[in-house]
């Protein structure tokens, strides 16, 4: 049986004034108290469950997928400078091709070995917890400043390992439904689903700042990026694409090359708020679902699969990190210690994870005890990883000297 009901009920404008309320008081008292707003979400979502208030919204993959990622994925995009992405990109093309495979192979083989999941299973639960999500750590950097390359990597890296993650599920899916699955069709499928979502997000985001270009309406310039976040992801997704590879392509374009000229100067500030915002309301929403589906019966009845689960997604991180990162050492991409442990105990599992969850075929024999490891593991790394980044990044030495005039923004 499915830990999550396919539907929670009806969404109402109540349920989401609730869990607006809920999210604009969570982010007064985590930041009085200095935890995580994503942790404080997740409790109190949880709490509202037990309570019997939980809102009556469905945690679905479309939510997910179709609702909440593209903005997620597009605010992330947008603030990434093109130059030094461009200088970590063999780096992190290392972490997110090599690295992704080795950890779903590492946690394939623990979840096969010592749980007794066929093959099958367990290679989708290893790619759904490759797929890391930095919303907690890097909001956590915007509070404490860390130095802008550990900033740039821990981002980028979840960005793009994302994508391989959904590319590899969607490969596995294929798979599932009794596709082919010799070395040749899955090559040709891995580089058409990523190449193709990745021109198709060029495209949008070249066609969203041509449009822009003929006009100096922040508010039609600002429209049109709301455009592009949801039309380079749900139609790379049509197409069966990689939505996620799409998205941050457009939100690249848009972020970098829509500051010289296209999108004209009083737009800059009031898109960069917007979608902050955006992003703002999608966490808030996302992170409050699944504290609310937690307190579900049979996700706790799983818990004594967590520890397994935990185990094995924490030792595929740290095989994806620590390896790859020694091959760069005597190359100018060298990765200092401190910067290695931030992307181990960093990768946090989150939206992207659940989604594909709840998308697993039906016909799965071991479909409800991967969605409810899923939801464990995502779990524990939001609320004990999230809870401890921040005094690992001070043990690590790794928080710069804030200058008087960024205190008062908060940048």
């Amino acid at each position: 049986m499915t830990p999550v009901p396919a539907s929670l009920g009806p969404a109402s404008f109540a349920s989401v004034g609730l869990l607006l309320l809920v999210a604009a008081l969570v982010a007064m008292a985590t930041r009085r108290v200095g935890m995580p707003y994503s942790v404080g979400l997740v409790i109190a979502g949880f709490l509202l469950a037990l309570s019997g208030l939980a809102p009556a919204i469905a945690l679905t993959p479309e939510l997910i997928m179709e609702v909440f990622l593209p903005p997620l994925i597009f605010e992330a995009a947008i603030q990434i400078d093109w130059k030094p992405f461009r200088r970590e990109l063999p780096l992190l093309l290392a972490l997110v091709t090599v690295g992704v495979l080795l950890a779903a192979a590492l946690v394939a083989g623990a979840m096969h070995a010592f749980a007794g999941w066929g093959w099958l299973a367990a290679a989708f639960f290893g790619v759904l917890v490759a797929a890391t999500d930095p919303v907690s750590v890097i909001a956590l950097f915007k509070e404490i400043r860390v130095p802008h390359r550990l900033h740039l990597l821990v981002e980028a890296e979840s960005l793009l390992n994302d994508g391989v993650a959904a590319v590899l599920f969607a490969l596995l899916v294929g798979i599932a439904a009794g596709g082919a699955a010799g070395p040749d069709t899955i090559g040709l499928k891995l580089l058409t689903t990523a190449g193709g979502g990745t021109l198709l997000g060029l495209a949008v985001g070249w066609g969203c700042l041509l449009v822009a270009g003929r006009t100096r309406d922040p508010l039609v310039e600002t429209t049109l990026t709301v455009i592009a976040a949801y039309a380079s992801f749900l139609g790379a997704e049509h197409f069966h694409l990689s939505g996620v590879l799409a998205t941050l392509a457009a939100g690249l374009v848009v972020g970098n090359f829509g500051r010289r000229g296209a999108i004209c100067n009083a737009a800059e500030h009031s898109l960069t708020d917007f979608w902050e915002f955006a992003a703002f309301l999608a966490n808030s929403m996302v992170f409050i679902l699944i504290g609310s589906a937690e307190a579900s019966p049979a996700l706790l009845a799983a818990l004594p699969l967590a520890g397994l689960a935990t185990l094995a997604a924490l030792a595929g991180r740290a095989v994806a990190v620590y390896p790859l990162s020694l091959a760069f050492a005597r190359s100018r991409l060298a990765v200092p210690w401190g910067y290695k442990h931030v992307l181990f105990w960093g990768g946090l599992r989150g939206a992207l994870a659940l989604a594909l969850a709840l998308a697993l075929p039906a016909d799965l024999p071991e479909r409800g005890a991967v969605i409810a490891a899923t939801f464990l593991v995502v779990a524990f790394s939001i609320v004990i990883q999230g809870l401890t980044m921040k005094p690992l990044i001070a043990k690590l030495g790794l928080i710069e000297s804030r200058a008087p005039e960024q205190s008062e923004s908060g940048a």
